[in-house]
């Protein structure tokens, strides 16, 4: 075993030969959305996220299904139509799944990947002096609240689809291409989805380190103004649309997060909101930032700078 769950890390790494290894991970969750195609294809693009931020490329996987005794096929159909043809898309092919009765609809996958044992991208070992780069807007979860109240507009509700249906097979990508340039010198030096903990659980986790394998715990400075926000997010967060999963990420983490002053309370609440199918944050040498940023734009991935890696302070994460 390479990678396990002592760091809460994206999914596990298992040695099969000197030159593969073998990713993987679950995910599951009821829906989000009220399109049933749609919420197949964001629960598979879920799926497969951890996949992409350890650097890895899926190749199977497995559906997990419930659904209601007296739920209407159609639905199921649908949903399991829209995980195909995300998978399809990520060139996963689905061999197979269990299914079982269930009061809540309830999708997802089990996904096993490959990787070079060489080239693991965990979500600890960052160094100070790193520059943190995140794909992806967040927002996610205030839109679905607003959703769910029938207060989220139109076009904020396509705006947080399309984010959660796009793969992070884009940003594996070009993170892999300047992997393979730099050679001998590896300049991506952690990596994690932004999913159900927020952008500032999953920072927590980055900085945390992992004293076990050397990997001395850091901290990290965040620009709020430099985060990229779905459209309505911030408008949600003002009106009070806050998922209980914001509140318990704030509850669990608040103690290890230290706001500026002008920093506003919107913002203070989309920085632990939790993530559907969310972007990847990036510790990378700064000598090597610009060139990362280049990669991913090529490639069709919007990313900026977002934050730096500094020596540990009290507390680990401090926002301006």
């Amino acid at each position: 075993m390479l990678v396990g769950f002592d760091t809460n890390d994206d999914a596990g790494v298992y040695l099969l030969s000197p030159e593969m290894a073998m990713v993987q991970t679950v995910d599951f969750f009821t829906p989000i959305v009220d399109d049933p195609f749609t919420f197949g294809q964001i629960a598979a693009a879920n799926s497969l996220s951890d996949v992409y931020a350890m650097g890895g490329k899926p190749v199977s996987a497995l559906s997990i299904v419930g659904f209601p005794d007296k739920g209407e096929p159609e639905i199921l159909e649908q949903i399991i139509r829209g995980g195909l043809a995300k998978m399809a898309e990520a060139k996963c092919s689905v061999i197979g799944g269990h299914s079982i009765r269930n009061d809540d609809i309830q999708f997802g996958y089990a996904v096993t990947g490959i990787i070079n044992p060489q080239r693991v991208w965990r979500n600890v070992g960052a160094r100070a002096g790193d520059v943190l780069l995140l794909t992806k807007a967040i927002g996610t979860g205030v839109v679905s609240t607003a959703l769910k109240n029938d207060r989220a507009a139109a076009n904020d509700v396509q705006a947080a689809t399309a984010s959660m249906t796009e793969l992070n097979r884009a940003t594996s990508e070009a993170l892999q291409e300047l992997q393979a340039k730099e050679g001998a010198t590896q300049p991506i030096h952690a990596v994690t989805d932004i999913t159900g903990f927020g952008l500032l659980g999953h920072a927590r986790e980055m900085a945390l380190g992992n004293s076990e394998r050397g990997i001395e715990a850091v901290s990290l400075e965040l620009d709020h103004s430099a985060v990229q926000y779905l459209p309505g997010a911030l408008e949600a967060a003002r009106e009070g649309f806050l998922p209980g999963g914001l509140k318990n990420n704030r509850d669990f983490i608040g103690d290890c997060v230290s706001f500026a002053e002008n920093v506003p309370k919107e913002y203070r609440d989309l920085l632990f909101d939790p993530q559907t199918s969310g972007g990847l944050l990036i510790a990378i040498s700064p000598e090597s930032a610009d060139v990362a940023l280049s990669a991913l734009e090529r490639h069709g991935v919007s990313a900026g700078r977002v934050g730096n890696v500094i020596m540990k302070t009290n507390p680990l994460l401090s926002i301006h």
